[in-house]
């Protein structure tokens, strides 16, 4: 990443700030618009006419804050899934499991992934949801742990769903749940631990928690760490050989781009992938998956880690969208995204009326993921307004205005033309 980028990176700003006004932010937009290396990458992507009227001329028109939901569509996609329908499923039909590739896809797939969360091959397997994956990974990590350890870690504040999955994985393995702040696991850990499930960046606040140091926490007292990606593959280094994880999972629509209900990802370190016992051996995990064998023996390596017959127009839409990433380091990714997201507090802090937001979104950016969070009452409203004019994110309830920031695609003058808009729906300076 530029000097530039880092500079701006280094001084972060609050709402209550005060800053400079719109002239100055725009030509410091435009400056940082220039001198950035990942500018050109923004053409792999299907943005629209008013995308890039947005970023050319700083307009509020299509300004996408909302990537950290749903990524957009690159432009290698189409023209991929077209040849998948109308050639490999039209043409070769059946044919297409070998000669296309299919059956393979899943590992494939997955070892194009590796490399953005940290992970060498062969450890990482494409399928299911996150859901499902999730509810995988933490009944194998207790089945790891053995019978004398019977306390289940989940983070308290972790998206709705992997709380659900936590609590019946507890029930159906005999296990008790215990909710607890990320802040609060090391004192939680104990010789009871047999598992953790932790959310590596908070959905709501954006708030990235230290996966080093609590993976290492969780190892100390003799457990297994289940890390959730969902807001971090695709955005920032993860580092999950560097650090020991055991066992991870993702979505891939979101900072990867995959589409709609795109496939998930489960991450099984090599060390463990012969003790990995997965709560859903499907035939497509078994060692001779078409010897069709009463008796269930799973496939070596990460194979094992699949269930059933893969969604391969999904999956194959995921692997093309993935080209976006040829060239891309995601060390410059994230000095970008903290740049884009120092940038729009700045702008925040310039425009909108101070007290009128407060920021969720932590400042270090040791401890910040790439999305922005704002809190203010009628948070629901003025996303609704914000959305009609262009400026797209999304509200979590009760007051939370969030703004995802894909570098990938996102540009500085499209970050202060977002935050005029924000300003002018709050009764602040709009120009």
């Amino acid at each position: 990443m530029t000097q530039q980028h880092r500079a701006r990176a280094a001084r972060p700003a609050g709402p209550d700030s005060g800053g400079p006004d719109s002239a100055v932010l725009r030509a410091e937009a435009a400056h940082l618009d220039a001198a950035d290396p990942l500018a050109h990458v923004r053409e792999r992507f299907v943005l629209g006419a008013a995308d890039a009227a947005a970023g050319a001329h700083g307009g509020a028109a299509g300004v996408y804050l909302d990537g950290n939901s749903l990524g957009a569509l690159p432009r290698s996609v189409p023209e991929r899934l077209a040849d998948v329908v109308r050639r490999e499923w039209g043409e070769l039909r059946i044919r297409s499991w070998r000669e296309s590739g299919w059956w393979t896809a899943p590992e494939r797939i997955g070892d194009r992934i590796a490399p953005l969360v940290g992970a060498g091959p062969g450890q990482v397997v494409v399928g299911d949801s996150t859901s499902v994956n999730v509810f995988k990974a933490l009944v194998a990590a207790v089945r790891m742990a053995g019978d004398d350890r019977d306390e289940l870690l989940v983070d308290a504040t972790t998206f709705p769903t992997d709380g659900y999955i936590a609590r019946s994985a507890a029930r159906l393995t005999g296990r008790t749940l215990r909710p607890v702040a990320p802040g609060e696991v090391h004192d939680a850990l104990g010789p009871r631990t047999a598992a953790v499930l932790l959310n590596h960046v908070d959905y709501r606040s954006g708030r990235l928690h230290d996966l080093p140091g609590l993976t290492a926490a969780v190892h100390r007292a003799g457990g297994y760490a289940v890390w959730d990606l969902c807001h971090s593959a695709g955005a920032l280094p993860v580092g999950l050989d560097a650090h020991g994880v055991d066992l991870a999972v993702g979505c891939t629509y979101k900072f990867l781009n995959g589409g709609p209900g795109a496939p998930a990802f489960l991450y099984v370190r090599k060390d463990l992938q012969e003790r990995y016992d997965s709560p859903l051996p499907g035939w497509n995990s078994h060692e001779a998956p078409f010897g069709m064998r009463g008796e269930y023996t799973p496939a070596d390596g990460v194979v094992r880690a699949r269930v059933g017959t893969p969604d391969i127009l999904s999956m194959l839409a995921l692997e093309a969208a993935l080209d976006v990433w040829d060239g891309v380091r995601i060390a410059d990714v994230r000095a970008k995204s903290l740049a884009l997201t120092d940038f729009f507090l700045k702008c925040v802090a310039a425009y909108v009326p101070p007290g009128r937001v407060e920021v969720v979104t932590p400042l270090p950016h040791g401890e910040r993921g790439s999305q922005v969070a704002l809190r203010c009452p009628d948070a629901g409203a003025v996303m609704e307004r914000l959305i009609a004019r262009g400026v797209v994110g999304d509200f979590r309830a009760p007051d939370v205005l969030r703004f995802g920031f894909t570098p990938l695609y996102l540009g500085f003058a499209e970050t202060e033309a977002a935050a005029a808009v924000l300003a002018g729906e709050l009764g602040g300076q709009t120009a």
